[in-house]
């Protein structure tokens, strides 16, 4: 209590009582995309990817992204086991992705070597990541993981319902679902003074635009652990989002951000959704989750001198963006609770 209300002082003092974070999905390495990006030289430029939506990214306090992909040492890969260049991290973080999810289905597919060349190369580089570890004792000092934006301190989680019947060794770790860890994670990121607990889950089903009830289960115990915001990725395709008022405050669900970027062919997983979530704290010095909003996003093909490049699913000219908008929409309008589309004026790039 004691140290809720000194944040609440300090807020009061300082001007800080609202945060903003912005969520993508799934960022995907498929074969076309590594043959796009090669250089003459060798090298692979993966810059024009996000220069389209980079503003809206950058501008949020936070950023998270779902890197689904190792990056090991060649050779590079796409489906079913991927691999792909270290420079595609760089350009993520220079979109403005602050942590990198890494509990997903394909984390292991490189093995543990790739597990390690991934994780090695988001420390070399100093970002945040959380979902798997080069070791235990990795692990206890990544967890609990803890950010303050704003004044506002932020506990994340990510877990992983599997990685394609890979095995992990004894000397890496990767953080499945499984109830009981996720309980006494919870437990002590709130220790550690987390006054929000996001959990950033890999599951459902793929290409379902509905959840599965195995979401709506956990979604069910998570919420009753105190978690206020569940972020889902996997299905390739987006799903519902609600934010509801319970007894213990506004709790955020999305089920599925879809894809971030990729090369599957079918409109629905060509495309998908950033949300942006603002939290607030509130004269009683509590931080509730005060609003969410989302944008829907869209992969052009690499084509005419461009490679491959995310869009506003309504600024561009691909038919299959506006085939995902209606799809998307149809979901949303339909399905989702006081989770609204972000109309807010862009920049025109």
């Amino acid at each position: 209590m004691g140290f809720i209300v000194l944040i609440s002082f300090l807020s009061l003092i300082l001007g800080i009582d609202e945060a903003e974070i912005v969520f993508a999905g799934d960022a995907m390495m498929h074969q076309g995309q590594i043959d796009a990006a090669r250089q003459s030289d060798g090298t692979y430029d993966f810059s024009e990817y996000f220069e389209h939506v980079d503003g809206y990214i950058s501008s949020a306090d936070y950023a998270v992204v779902n890197l689904e992909t190792p990056t090991s040492r060649p050779p590079y890969s796409g489906y079913p086991c991927f691999n792909a260049p270290e420079s595609y991290i760089d350009a993520l973080a220079g979109a403005g992705f602050d942590l990198f999810l890494t509990a997903n289905n394909h984390t292991l597919d490189r093995r543990d070597a790739g597990l390690r060349a991934t994780v090695d190369a988001l420390e070399r580089r100093k970002l945040d990541h959380i979902g798997t570890y080069s070791s235990d004792s990795s692990r206890n000092a990544s967890i609990p993981f803890v950010r303050n934006i704003n004044g506002i301190r932020v506990g994340f989680l990510n877990y992983t319902y599997g990685t394609n019947g890979i095995t992990p060794g004894r000397n890496v770790k990767v953080d499945y679902i499984d109830r009981d860890l996720i309980r006494d994670d919870v437990n002590a990121t709130r220790a550690a003074g987390a006054e929000i607990i996001i959990a950033c889950i890999h599951w459902g089903i793929e290409y379902k635009l509905l959840p599965h009830p195995s979401q709506t289960s956990l979604a069910n115990y998570l919420r009753d652990l105190g978690v206020e915001a569940i972020i889902g990725g996997h299905p390739h395709v987006i799903q519902p989002m609600e934010l509801t008022d319970t007894d213990g405050g506004p709790r955020l669900l999305v089920y599925s951000l879809g894809n971030l970027i990729s090369n599957m062919k079918t409109c629905d997983t060509r495309g998908g959704a950033l949300v942006k979530v603002k939290l607030t704290r509130g004269d009683d010095g509590r931080v509730r989750v005060s609003d969410a909003s989302y944008r829907l996003v869209f992969t052009e093909p690499a084509a005419q001198g461009h490679n491959y490049r995310l869009r506003w699913a309504d600024r561009s000219d691909d038919p299959r963006a506006k085939a995902f908008s209606r799809s998307a929409r149809a979901i949303f309008d339909t399905h989702n609770k006081n989770v609204h589309e972000d109309f807010y004026p862009l920049k025109r790039r």
